[in-house]
C-alpha cells in the first residue's frame, strides 16, 4: 500500500510545483516569439512579463527590419534611434519620420516591415504656386503635413516631384492624394466648399511615374470626388538592387488650355509596398484608365 501511494505523483511529500512561464529559459521563448509576427509578438508581450524581458532579444527583430534601415536612420536629423535595440529600432520606425526639412515622411508598415513613403506638395514644383490668383497654401488637419496646395483656377495644370531613395527590393505603387473642394468646419461639422470645383468632367488628368533605368508608367483618371480624398494610382516600379539609389520622376497634369480648372486639393503623393498599396487603395477601374 505504502509502495503505490509512494509511486503517485508527487510522491509522499505532496504533488510537486507546477511549472510556470517564468521556468522557460529566456532564449527558449524569444527563439519562439522569432517565428511571429511584430503585432503577434506585441501581444504576447503585454500578455506576461516573461514574454516582455524575452521580446526585447535583438536577433528577433533585426530579420524583421527592412534592408535599408540603417540607411533611413541616417536620414533624420536625431539618430539618437539607432543607439537602442533592435525592438526600439523597429517600433521607432513604425512612426511617421520628417525629413528633408519635414517635407517628406518615411514609415514601415508595423505587420510587414515594408517602406512606405510620403512626399508634401511643397516638395513639388507646382506651375504658378507663388501666384495666388491660381493656388494657396491652406492648413488642414487633414493633411499629415498639416498643410496642402489648393488650386483656385488655371488653365495650365502641372504638378512635377521627384525622389531619390534606397528602397529594399520588392515592387512599389506610388499614388496621388487629391481632393476636389475645400474643406472646412461649420457649427463644429465637416463641410466642402465646391465653388471653385470646375473643368474636370471635360478631360481626365494624366498621372505620370518614370524611373532613371527606363521603368515607366502613364494613367489617365477623371475626378469626380468631391468632398473626399482619393488616392490615385499613378502607377508602379520595381526595385532590383537595393544597395543603389532609386531615382524616380512623376507628375500630374492637365495641359488643355480650352478650359480652366480649379477647386483642385493637392496633399501629398506616397509610395508603398504594391502588396500593400492593393489592401489600402483599391483602384478604380472605371475612373483610372492606364496606357
Amino acid at each position: 500500500m505504502g509502495a503505490n501511494a509512494s509511486s503517485l505523483p508527487g510522491g509522499a511529500d505532496g504533488p510537486s510545483p507546477r511549472a510556470k512561464l517564468e521556468d522557460i529559459p529566456e532564449s527558449c521563448m524569444a527563439l519562439v516569439l522569432s517565428y511571429l509576427d511584430p503585432p503577434e509578438i506585441a501581444k504576447l508581450a503585454r500578455l506576461n512579463r516573461a514574454f516582455r524581458a524575452a521580446s526585447s532579444a535583438d536577433f528577433i527583430w533585426v530579420p524583421k527590419l527592412p534592408s535599408n534601415y540603417r540607411y533611413i536612420l541616417d536620414k533624420f536629423p536625431d539618430r539618437s534611434l539607432g543607439d537602442k535595440g533592435k525592438k526600439d529600432v523597429y517600433a521607432g520606425l513604425c512612426r511617421p519620420n520628417p525629413f528633408d526639412g519635414g517635407t517628406k515622411e518615411v514609415w514601415i508598415d508595423k505587420r510587414t516591415g515594408g517602406v512606405c513613403l510620403a512626399i508634401s506638395s511643397k516638395a513639388m514644383a507646382i506651375t504658378g504656386i507663388d501666384d495666388r490668383r491660381y493656388w494657396n497654401h491652406i492648413t488642414t488637419g487633414e493633411s499629415r503635413f498639416q498643410t496642402v496646395a489648393y488650386l483656385q483656377q488655371i488653365w495650365w495644370l502641372e504638378v512635377d516631384g521627384d525622389l531619390e531613395f534606397e528602397f529594399p527590393r520588392g515592387t512599389y505603387s506610388l499614388f496621388f492624394r487629391l481632393q476636389l473642394g475645400r474643406v472646412g468646419k461649420r457649427l463644429g461639422r465637416r463641410v466642402c466648399n465646391s465653388e471653385n470645383v470646375h473643368g474636370w468632367d471635360i478631360k481626365p488628368v494624366k498621372f505620370q511615374l518614370t524611373t532613371e533605368d527606363g521603368q515607366h508608367a502613364v494613367s489617365r483618371c477623371t475626378l469626380d470626388n468631391l468632398g473626399n480624398w482619393v488616392h490615385f494610382h499613378v502607377g508602379d516600379f520595381t526595385v532590383e538592387d537595393p544597395e543603389e539609389l532609386t531615382k524616380i520622376k512623376f507628375s500630374l497634369t492637365q495641359i488643355d488650355c480650352t478650359h480652366t480648372k480649379g477647386g483642385l486639393c493637392v496633399d501629398s503623393v506616397f509610395i508603398c509596398p504594391s502588396s500593400l498599396g492593393k489592401a489600402l487603395f483599391p483602384v478604380d477601374g472605371e475612373a483610372c484608365k492606364k496606357l
